[in-house]
């Protein structure tokens, strides 16, 4: 905001005489304005794009982006503004512009055409009427009132008010066209009499760009820009005088053509951001009375809102208002304002949770994820503090609710880990999603997440992370194998876990205050198969936990060292949670729910029970998997391991053909060779297949 005066200069052109800085006034206007007036005193014409339906502070009231605009310009000097837009053609936001704009077009016009179309411009003179309404008239009626007795004299009447209405000369208005609105623009501007402006607004959405007819469009409204000068009557006071002003007004600059405003000097492109923080305190300001809680509210409060609505329009900061009563929502609590405001939804899952099965979370989890009792831990505990609501920050902070860095040897619950937080808490697991990390290894990856920037390619979709969240702000994140992706990527993550936002190429802002934020990563997973070597003693004991724990905390921390990002580690180091290797013990239980899993597969497919041997399974699988080469894959390898068995029930299909409601047990024989048998189910015997 500034208190900049453009109004006109005196007579004597005395407004600053010293020609050394601005002049100061009474009246506030936004910085975007004063900008494009220095644009225009210095001899560009400008293109204004951004949030140009919003409303602005200007002369101490709201105004609107038209009314601030025409009455800047004419403050500037401009006797006319005129406005064009796609629906309503040309227009003049101002009292009195109409008027002076007819006489100036007038009298541009009276000098170049021929004292003949001046004529055909005003008309015939009006007729008298027809014979047959002379022949039709009552006597002593009035000429226009007498009704025709004959029918064929009543058409004749008809006909003849028809022709009279076709050559009555018809009222002149301002051209509505574009190609004529143009046209008479460019006169204007280019002559030294008219101290004139216009604006052009949507015009992208008259002009496609691409189109041959389009391209002829832009070039005419770029003459007009070009050709534009400065008025005699401006040429007066401090210098450098602005010229005749051709603006353009367009939500996206994307959409125009390249060429139009990024290859010519002449014209500046300026975009027109949200409000800065002073004008967020004008408006709070000009509203608090509207606001649920704003008898007690102080000055404190107002603060506290003008730092949590960054980035809000004056629309939604006046929408904010209403939220205030309609959720009851005092504005002493701008972060739970905020929230309300922002998600727009009337149940919110964290609050619908059962307090008994947020406490029961860990054993919940724990049946999903076998073997990870130290994560589970640690993700239950953080889980509960999200749900209480307990955690460091002031008013107006929309940081995620959690954050998680799952680091551990490969194949060991942790995307298994995140699809069970998912269902815990949202109740439905496609509230979980993964982003595969190894697909943003190049630099211009990050903008895949936030969207590319206006004029690229792909900017009209937005980011694939931020149209997620704006489609459902609640949900589990997974950013899976981060150490993949590129340092500019992480960046993103930064600010998303300091901020809690992310804007993206089209000015559209996602929050995470709702979201669940998990990394995961296997930096250091390569030297487990070393470490379980050098673990295991001749008496069978592995490798413990917290030598684990320790491993893998330095290699990550090396890690953010080595690519220049260790402030993200410092976020993310209370979330970092070390999993653990896969134990004998454990082994059993989880080639167990595999095997379940290829029964319930049998038995859909083909109505065909189907029966692991455990006395020959479990020890197989305890063996294979004793070697340190193998417990380095974790349930990966496990899963390697049963396909040996899955193949023997395929080939016992092919060849047995069994039917269904039979039974096949599945095994393995002493020298490790997986075998299926079909068992007579009346006890008749059984009917034997080696896979």
């Amino acid at each position: 905001m500034t208190t900049l005066d453009f109004t006109k200069p005196d007579e004597d052109g005395a407004d600053d005489k010293d020609g050394t800085g601005p002049v100061t006034a009474d009246g506030m206007m936004p910085l975007w304005a004063v900008s494009l007036m220095w644009e225009l005193r210095r001899g560009r014409q400008v293109i204004l794009n951004g949030q140009i339906r919003d409303r602005w502070w200007f002369e101490d009231r709201p105004a609107s982006f038209r009314d601030l605009l025409a009455g800047v310009l004419e403050a500037r000097g401009a006797d006319v503004v005129g406005w064009w837009d796609p629906v309503a053609g040309l227009t003049f936001p101002l009292p009195g512009h109409a008027e002076r704009f007819a006489r100036l077009a007038a009298g541009r016009s009276s000098g170049a055409q021929s004292t003949g179309d001046s004529d055909a411009r005003s008309g015939p003179p009006a007729r008298r009427g027809t014979q047959d309404d002379r022949d039709g008239r009552r006597e002593g009626a009035p000429a226009e009132d007498a009704p025709p007795t004959d029918p064929r004299s009543r058409r004749g009447a008809e006909r003849g008010r028809e022709r009279q209405s076709l050559l009555a000369p018809r009222q002149a208005g301002p051209p509505r066209s574009f190609d004529d609105v143009v046209a008479v623009a460019h006169r204007l501007v280019a002559s030294p009499d008219a101290s004139v402006a216009f604006v052009f607004q949507d015009v992208d959405h008259h002009l496609p760009p691409g189109q041959p007819e389009s391209n002829a469009g832009y070039l005419r409204l770029r003459a007009a820009m070009t050709d534009a000068v400065t008025p005699r009557e401006a040429r007066v006071g401090r210098p450098p005088h602005a010229r005749n002003a051709v603006l353009c007004a367009v939500g996206d600059v994307g959409r125009l053509p390249g060429w139009f405003h990024l290859e010519d000097p002449r014209t500046a492109t300026l975009h027109i951001g949200p409000p800065d923080p002073s004008e967020r305190r004008l408006w709070l300001t000009w509203l608090r009375g509207e606001f649920n809680g704003a008898p007690e509210a102080t000055r404190h409060d107002i603060e506290a809102l003008v730092g949590a609505t960054d980035g809000m329009s004056g629309w939604d900061i006046e929408a904010l208002a209403r939220t205030s009563w309609l959720r009851l929502a005092p504005l002493q609590k701008p972060d739970k304002l905020l929230e309300l405001h922002r998600l727009n939804v009337s149940v919110d899952p964290w609050t619908q949770l059962d307090r008994d099965t947020v406490a029961r979370a860990a054993g919940v989890l724990g049946t999903r994820v076998v073997g990870q009792a130290k994560a589970v831990e640690a993700v239950s505990a953080a889980l509960q503090a999200a749900f209480v609501g307990i955690d460091f920050g002031g008013s107006g902070t929309a940081r995620p609710r959690g954050a998680f860095f799952f680091v551990g040897p490969t194949g060991v619950g942790k995307t298994e880990l995140a699809k069970a937080v998912a269902e815990l808490m949202f109740g439905d697991q496609s509230a979980y999603a993964r982003f595969d990390m190894s697909e943003y290894q190049q630099e211009h990856a990050a903008e895949r997440l936030a969207g590319a920037p206006p004029g690229y390619i792909g900017h009209e979709q937005g980011g694939e992370l931020t149209r997620r969240v704006q489609e459902r702000p609640f949900s589990v994140l997974l950013f899976d194998e981060i150490e993949k992706a590129h340092p500019r990527v992480l960046d993103k993550f930064l600010q998303i876990l300091e901020d809690g936002r992310l804007t993206d190429g089209r000015g559209q802002t996602a929050y995470f205050s709702q979201c669940l934020i998990i990394f995961t990563s296997n930096t250091g997973a390569e030297a487990v198969q070393g470490l379980l070597s050098d673990g295991d003693d001749a008496d069978g004991e592995e490798i413990p936990y917290a030598d684990l724990e320790a491993h893998f905390t330095h290699a990550v921390e090396e890690k953010f060292r080595k690519i220049g990002r260790p402030e993200i580690y410092g976020r993310l180091k209370p979330g970092v949670v070390v999993f653990d290797m896969l134990r004998r013990v454990h082994i059993v239980k989880i080639a167990d729910r595999l095997l379940g899993q290829l029964t319930e597969s049998v038995r859909e497919r083909h109505q065909v029970e189907l029966v692991p041997d455990t006395e020959s399974l479990h020890p197989w699988i305890t063996a294979r998997m004793s070697t340190p080469e193998h417990q380095a894959y974790g349930g990966r390898q496990i899963r390697n391991e049963l396909e040996r068995l899955r193949t023997a029930v395929v080939a016992h299909f092919l060849a047995r053909r069994p039917s269904p409601g039979s039974r096949i047990r599945l095994g393995v024989d002493a020298t490790g060779t997986p075998w299926a048998r079909t068992e007579a189910t009346t006890g008749a015997g059984t009917e034997e297949g080696n896979g």
